[in-house]
């Protein structure tokens, strides 16, 4: 079974705020799992995934 977190969760266990967690959401490198609620809810490995993905895009010279 795969653990799903809120917005601060994935953003405190990628290292970056949960405005860049939205702004990933909006961009569609990230998709809600689930929702609480209002709230979504992520799986982990996707937000990592989303983290590589823009990470790869600042390596670049895109800015997100």
């Amino acid at each position: 079974m795969t653990t799903l977190v809120t917005t601060a969760i994935a953003a405190q266990e990628a290292a970056v705020s949960p405005d860049a967690v939205r702004k990933w959401v909006q961009l569609k490198y990230l998709a809600p799992a689930g929702r609480r609620g209002r709230s979504h809810l992520f799986r982990l490995e996707d937000v990592f995934a989303a983290e590589r993905a823009t990470r790869r895009g600042h390596e670049r010279g895109a800015c997100i």
